[in-house]
């Protein structure tokens, strides 16, 4: 169960990351929420950091 999480956070990361390029490539009123997206994923992505160390 303790691998399970941190694996469902990368795949979320990959998910968020690729979704917030996707909105920011579109621009208009989508950026903040693909700029939102990124923050997600990097804060997910430290969270995935500190429970592997």
């Amino acid at each position: 169960m303790t691998n399970l999480f941190p694996a469902i956070a990368m795949l979320a990361v990959f998910a968020l990351t690729f979704g917030g390029i996707q909105l920011l490539r579109r621009g208009r009123a989508d950026r903040t929420k693909g700029v939102l997206m990124l923050v997600c994923a990097a804060v997910l992505l430290g969270n995935v950091a500190i429970w592997t160390v």
